[in-house]
């Protein structure tokens, strides 16, 4: 399972995709309307850092608007996806933008049934919201395991992605099931690295280094060996 960041930060995505875990991004209005500057820099610049599919959302609730800022879209970078939410509107939008060859990311798809029509509208990416299930007691599991049921014995090429991702659980529950994206925000990727057993053992480990300060040496020299050879 690939992962995504969902932020409209340009300072989260240059962190986190220093760490060499990301694969995509996803981004709205609500998002960018947060952070200083030019929306379409900005997912520029999140395009360039993540060097792969960054979901760019559209805000029209016609068809032919959603067609229209697609395809405006879908030219600010390569890796640009437009993202148009479930609707009829948006499935029309789907297939024409589709029909073009510009990649869709249908979002707010909270039932299998759902996600049957965005596929079959030709959605390359079909966003399921698992927290926003949860919020209102209908089990995200189930959803998303019915989503991923239904669309995998009819061949489709349409990739599930979860969404609206609260805590690591999350995350690890989609790859189990079988999503061939996560998309979370910067704070639940943050959560995924932490474990006490690791932080004890980095502790335990720079403290015998200090109590054997030779071995830091010898590891100093091995590298500057190293760097000599190689100018």
């Amino acid at each position: 399972m690939k992962l995504f960041i969902d932020t409209g930060s340009v300072a989260e995505v240059e962190e986190i995709a220093g760490w060499g875990i990301l694969s995509g991004a996803t981004t709205n209005p609500s998002l960018l309307a947060k952070e200083d500057g030019e929306p379409g820099e900005i997912i520029c610049r999140i395009c360039d850092l993540v060097n792969g599919p960054v979901s760019a959302e559209v805000v029209s609730d016609k068809a032919e608007g959603m067609i229209a800022e697609g395809r405006a879209l879908s030219e600010l970078h390569e890796h640009v996806i437009v993202k148009t939410p479930f609707s009829t509107a948006g499935l029309a939008a789907c297939r024409a933008l589709s029909d073009d060859g510009i990649r869709v990311n249908m979002t707010l798809v909270f039932s299998a049934n759902q996600a049957l029509l965005a596929a079959e509208a030709g959605a390359t990416y079909i966003s399921c919201f698992m927290g926003r299930l949860d919020d209102i007691s209908i089990n995200s599991t189930d959803v998303v395991r019915e989503i991923v049921e239904a669309l995998r014995p009819g061949g489709t090429t349409s990739q599930v992605l979860a969404a609206s991702l609260r805590h690591p659980e999350h995350v690890v529950t989609a790859a189990r099931l079988g999503c061939e994206v996560a998309t979370a925000p910067a704070k639940v990727l943050h959560q995924m690295l932490d474990h006490p057993l690791t932080t004890a053992g980095i502790d335990r480990f720079a403290a015998d280094w200090k109590e054997r300060p030779e071995f830091g040496e010898w590891l100093k020299g091995l590298v500057e060996s190293r760097a000599a050879a190689t100018h």
